[in-house]
């Protein structure tokens, strides 16, 4: 049994859900989701209240998805609801970014600057030349993106200056000794 996916999911007022057939869509203030339920996932909408269960007759080895749909689900909910927030923080001298027409530009010691071309569903935000922040409804999307940009120059760990996540701690080798 899923300790998870036992756990009922109550629907903010601002969140619509609806199911047709085995698809589900939320609607809600920060946007439109929709995701395939599996065939051995039994979803019942009440009173604002999501219950999810296996289907009786399903098979023993789909059981371990049961938490994961529940979980998918919630992720849809607060998403649209309040929508998903990852921080980057960029270190190193010369190092700094800036937005404009939906492109992100990054000054990250290269010959050159990397532009990253935001995709639909994701804002980004540049409050000051060192901090990007992205924000949008959908959990996968946001940290897909800010994995992609951190990409483009990841910490290293002898001085730490790269693209790091806010709050993360970087590992750091003692250098050379004469």
């Amino acid at each position: 049994m899923s300790k998870i996916g036992k756990m009922p999911i109550e629907v903010p007022s601002s969140v619509s859900t609806s199911l047709n057939g085995s698809l589900f869509v939320v609607n809600g203030v920060r946007g439109e989701l929709s995701f395939s339920i599996p065939d051995f996932i039994d979803l019942r909408i009440s009173d604002n209240v999501i219950n999810i269960e296996p289907k009786k007759d399903g098979e023993v080895t789909m059981i371990p998805m049961w938490g994961t749909v529940r979980a998918i689900v919630y992720n849809m909910i607060f998403g649209a609801s309040q929508g998903w927030v990852k921080e980057l923080e960029i270190v190193g001298v010369g190092y700094k970014a800036s937005i404009s027409n939906r492109t992100l530009i990054l000054s990250l010691g290269y010959s050159h600057e990397v532009r990253f071309a935001v995709p639909d569903g994701v804002d980004i935000e540049c409050p000051s030349q060192i901090s990007i922040i992205v924000k949008g409804a959908d959990k996968q999307l946001v940290g897909q993106v800010a994995s992609n940009i951190r990409s483009f120059k990841k910490p290293e760990p002898y001085k730490g200056k790269g693209i790091r996540y806010k709050g993360e701690n970087i590992r750091r080798k003692v250098g050379k000794k004469k």
